[in-house]
């Protein structure tokens, strides 16, 4: 018999430990225990086993168990909190063990009966741990968890249970979150999440990649971050994109936000001052411009940069690509509806940006990871918790049946002055007295150059608004989805079609005057039977009336029309009974032009016939509407 000098037994946390006389809790090695127990040797330094009321209760077990760590999910508010635990399976069950670090357990009971852990298990698991950055089990942060999976791959010591939540990032937002007051839109349910999610990555400090699919607002919830941002003292921000788009981004900051200082880095007038930049909240430039002024922008340190069109750098041996990831920067956000465009390459070097160096080197990337289902399959764990992928079909329930996207587009350098010569030319032949007559090469020319001249070749040589369209295109093709173009102009459907084809062969049909009227129905069913990508080129007049084409549910208005009943028109042959998608309506016009007082009549004038006043094609202001276009120019602010 062992006098009590020696303590007695005692079962805490799943562990058996002996209470000491003096008040101390001693854990005694697994081993003397085993000895004791299993092997019915006399050891003297512990307590006897099967004595007491502690052990007598239980049975010992000769297997052990391989302890390890488990990611799993715990309810927090109306979220989920990721956390960290170590647990060991035996039989049907599995049990918590202690925190580490600290003397890790060398056994653990599981119901009534007690095992050995393999020995080194724990300080494996520990160290392990330590890698990742967590000193004990509990809560763990966004980076953390993205730290534990890159481990998971080598230590085979790691059981991911975080499901679905965790490829939404879903860490419990900060505390404080709600959408600040500055922001002015009206976010549906899945865009507060977006919010949620891009506030959850700069509350600590990580980058991500917002892959949202076309239609579903990317730029809303960035701007929202912007305000939030802002509101939080995070300035200055960056905003990278496609030099066709900087105006467009002006002025989504300003139609959902307040009080948001927005400068457009560009031309002749940008500054070469990096202290001009820092006073501002957000600074939009081209991927261009940041090329050229890398230097300027490198002496910034940056708040958040936003690569709008991420897709850009795809290729990480470009110098576009090299110049965006030497920017400065606490946190940098991926804004792209293709993430993947042609190889996993393309979402290493996304990623790369995002959080630089988390996916290693280029090259022992694409030697691990190869592109096909295996390596995309592989990589899905490390990548989801930092890209936040919705489709419009999973999303449909919280969306209004057609979703309209205006493009804010802007001519070049050479392209404004071009226009403007033809502008001039207009006023001085038809003066005060101008009528629609007048606006025509104008409308053509922001529908291409070549409508005007007599070239041929790649048609995204000289027309931003065309080089939009094939990137719109080429993200529908990759979900097999099909559009419809509207263009007024016959050479404009000839290069549409012959160029859509070649580029991205699909199927490609069209109709205009040229296709007698009982001819147009068999092309619609053609368009419609077919299996796959598939474009269908309209003139909005001789098919704005009569074809029901549900199988499109894209439609683009490649050239705005004078009189907005035309266009609704149009829309309607996609937008109708039978279709059974979300529809998405883009509309592509050009800053400073003609189709921007286009724009502006049509939203009037749909105003005005909402509020019952006068009819849509009312002309009481054509002739006013006519020589502001004339008045309008693209040269004749700051310079491109």
């Amino acid at each position: 018999m062992i006098p009590d000098a020696i303590g007695r037994w005692k079962l805490e946390d799943n562990v058996l430990t002996v209470a000491l006389p003096d008040g101390r809790v001693n854990t005694p090695p697994a081993e003397l225990i085993y000895q004791a127990a299993v092997e019915k040797r006399d050891v003297g330094e512990i307590p006897s086993i099967g004595d007491d009321a502690v052990t007598c209760a239980l049975s010992f077990s000769r297997r052990p168990l391989h302890p390890r760590i488990s990611i799993e999910e715990a309810p927090f508010h109306c979220a989920a909190q990721l956390i960290v635990r170590i647990r060991a399976a035996a039989t049907n069950e599995d049990v918590e063990l202690p925190s580490v670090p600290g003397a890790p357990p060398e056994h653990v009971v599981v119901g009534r009966t007690w095992y050995p852990l393999v020995r080194g298990a724990m300080e494996e698991l520990s160290s392990v741990l330590a890698d990742a950055g967590i000193e004990k089990q509990g809560p763990i942060n966004l980076r953390q968890f993205l730290d534990l999976r890159k481990l998971a791959i080598s230590s085979g010591v790691i059981d991911d249970r975080s499901g679905t939540a965790a490829s939404a990032s879903a860490q419990a937002a900060p505390a404080n979150f709600r959408v600040a007051a500055s922001f002015t839109g009206e976010l549906f349910s899945y865009q507060r999440d977006g919010l949620r999610w891009l506030s959850t990555l700069c509350n600590e400090d990580l980058g991500g990649i917002l892959a949202d699919e076309m239609g579903l607002g990317k730029t809303i919830q960035i701007v929202a971050l912007f305000a939030a941002e802002i509101e939080a003292g995070g300035t200055p921000m960056l905003v990278v994109a496609p030099g066709t788009l900087l105006e467009n981004w002006r002025r989504e900051i300003a139609k959902f936000s307040t009080g948001i200082d927005v400068t457009i880095h560009r031309g002749q007038s940008r500054t070469g001052f990096p202290s001009e930049l820092n006073c501002r909240d957000v600074v939009i430039t081209s991927y261009d411009t940041l090329v050229r002024d890398l230097s300027l922008l490198k002496s910034v340190q940056w708040n958040l940069v936003v690569l709008d069109e991420a897709q850009a750098i795809k290729n990480p041996e470009t110098l576009r690509s090299d110049c965006v990831k030497q920017l400065p920067r606490r946190v940098g956000i991926a804004v792209t509806g293709t993430p993947v465009e042609n190889r996993l390459r393309d979402l290493w070097s996304l990623t790369d940006f995002t959080i630089p160096g988390f996916l290693g080197q280029a090259a022992a990337f694409e030697s691990e990871y190869g592109d096909d289902e295996f390596g995309a399959t592989a990589l899905e764990p490390l990548v989801s918790p930092i890209m936040l992928r919705r489709r419009v079909s999973e999303v449909a329930d919280d969306l209004p049946d057609r979703i309209d996207v205006p493009q804010v587009l802007e001519l070049g350098s050479a392209e404004s002055e071009a226009y403007d010569k033809i502008r001039q030319a207009a006023v001085m032949e038809y003066g005060p007295s101008a009528t629609f007559v007048a606006l025509m090469q104008l409308r053509q020319y922001c529908a291409h150059p070549d409508l005007l001249e007599s070239r041929t070749g790649d048609p995204t040589r000289r027309s931003p608004k065309y080089v939009r369209l094939t990137e719109i295109l080429a993200e529908l093709f990759e979900n097999s989805e099909k559009a419809i173009v509207f263009t007024s102009f016959q050479k404009m459907t000839d290069i549409l079609v012959t160029d859509i084809a070649s580029r991205f062969g699909v199927h490609v049909a069209f109709i205009d005057g040229r296709v007698p009227i009982h001819d147009r129905q068999a092309v619609v069913d053609d368009f419609s039977a077919f299996d796959g990508p598939a474009v269908l080129v309209l003139n909005p007049r001789a098919a704005g009336t009569g074809l029901n084409i549900t199988a499109a549910n894209h439609v683009i208005h490649y050239n705005l029309e004078w009189n907005p009943a035309v266009e609704d028109q149009a829309s309607a042959r996609a937008h109708r009974r039978g279709q059974e998608k979300v529809v998405t309506v883009h509309r592509l016009f050009y800053a400073g032009t003609v189709e921007e007082v286009i724009d502006d009549r049509l939203t009037r004038k749909r105003g005005l016939a909402d509020s019952a006043v006068v009819g849509t094609d009312g002309k009481a202001t054509d002739s006013e509407d006519i020589l502001q276009a004339l008045r309008k120019s693209p040269i004749a602010g700051d310079g491109a």
